[in-house]
This record gives structure tokens, C-alpha cells and sequence, in this order.
């Protein structure tokens, strides 16, 4: 077969292939449902004001926290170790803020880091003594508001059986409907809160010379009326 008529039947057998190949994907699309077109939807975003956030008992959202401590190594730098299960509930009072009331718990053997097995020996007996005291707990006593986005709430902070007051400094993230007209969130309120402990108050050992800094970033929801 000399070159010409090569091309034309490589030609004629490309042509082949191709045919078959719409035919089948017009058979796929033919067996398959029309698509739905994509529905529209508005998503909600917090406002800068905690006047829009209604009164009512709202519960710390779980898929929204993250619970964090700053501690010194040993002069030289910072580590960073997050609490992964934290549980709360906000009673806000929208016509008057200070009448608030926050309990807030976190459990102590949940704390990470990214040293391997680290993790654990902070929660043993060494450190955090997470199997007899399994939560820390922080109880409001005075809730002062600053202004629409800033705030300070005073408290009674519990670790490892110890109890002293603490004050956390709060910035308002966003407050407002969230997806209310769905079973989930409701409005939300958004705050990033921020305070530091003395680990000496707490019975930590002396290695922690330094104050520790807690800061938490979350979200508490008012669910939809049933």
C-alpha cells in the first residue's frame, strides 16, 4: 500500500472512531436526567453590632470553636496547643447586656500539639491530671459592655480543682440571622475572646514561669423556634 492510500485509511479509521464516540456520549446524555440549574441563594454574613443579636439562650457551636493556649518554651519561643471539644451556653440580654450570663466548659484531654505523643503526657499526671479533672470551666459573674463590637467579661475560671477570677477581653465578630430559616444555626453571635492565667494559680508545675494566654474563637447560636 503505497503512502497515500495510508492516509486515507488512517483517515477513514480516525473518522470511524470519532462517530462512534458522539454516538455513545449522545446515548449517556439521552439515559442521564437533565440537570437542575443551580437555586440561587443569598448567604448571611455577621454584622458589626451586637444590637441586631436577639435576646435568648444561645449554645456554643461545636463545628465553630477553637480554643487555644500560648505558652512559653522556656523563654525561647511560644507553643501553640488547641483543645479540640468545648461545650457552652450564652443566656444574652439584648436590652441589657450586662444581665448576661455565660458557662463554658472545655475538656482538658483534648488538647493537640504537633509533637508526637506529646499530647498525652500534658493530659497525664504530670501536667493537666486530665483523668481526675476532666473539664475546665469558666462561669461568668459581670458581663461590661464597651461599645457595639468590644466588651469584657468577668468570671470564675476552674482548672484542675483550682477556681480564680478571670477576665476576658471580647471582640465581636459578627453578630445576625444566620441560616434561620433552617433547623441548624438561627442567629448567630461570633466573638473572639482573649485572657491569660497564672499557671502557679493552677498548681502547674514550675516550668511554666510565664503567664499562659487563652484565646477563643466561636460562634454561639439561637436556634429557630420549632
Amino acid at each position: 500500500m503505497d503512502p497515500h492510500d495510508r492516509r486515507k485509511l488512517a483517515h477513514l479509521v480516525g473518522g470511524l472512531a470519532l462517530a462512534s464516540a458522539l454516538v455513545t456520549a449522545g446515548r449517556v446524555f439521552a439515559d442521564s436526567p437533565t440537570p437542575m440549574p443551580a437555586m440561587p441563594m443569598q448567604l448571611p454574613h455577621g454584622q458589626k453590632d451586637i444590637g441586631v443579636a436577639p435576646s435568648g439562650n444561645y449554645t456554643l457551636d461545636p463545628n465553630h470553636v477553637g480554643v487555644i493556649a500560648r505558652v512559653s518554651h522556656l523563654g525561647f519561643s511560644y507553643s501553640v496547643f488547641r483543645f479540640g471539644h468545648a461545650e457552652g451556653t450564652l443566656q444574652w440580654n439584648h436590652e441589657a447586656p450586662e444581665r448576661s450570663k455565660l458557662v463554658a466548659t472545655v475538656e482538658t484531654a483534648s488538647i493537640e500539639t504537633n509533637v508526637p505523643k506529646f499530647a498525652e503526657q500534658l493530659a497525664g499526671d504530670q501536667y493537666l491530671k486530665s483523668s481526675k479533672y476532666p473539664v475546665a470551666t469558666f462561669v461568668s459573674t459581670a458581663f461590661h459592655q464597651a461599645d457595639s463590637t468590644h466588651g469584657r467579661v468577668d468570671g470564675r475560671f476552674t482548672l484542675m480543682g483550682k477556681t480564680r477570677p478571670v477576665t476576658f477581653d471580647v471582640s465581636l465578630v459578627g453578630a445576625g440571622p444566620g441560616f434561620a430559616g433552617g433547623p441548624v444555626m438561627g442567629h448567630v453571635i461570633g466573638v473572639h475572646a482573649e485572657t491569660s492565667i497564672s499557671p502557679q494559680d493552677f498548681g502547674l508545675p514550675a516550668i511554666f514561669n510565664e503567664p499562659i494566654g487563652l484565646a477563643i474563637d466561636t460562634e454561639f447560636d439561637l436556634k429557630p423556634k420549632a
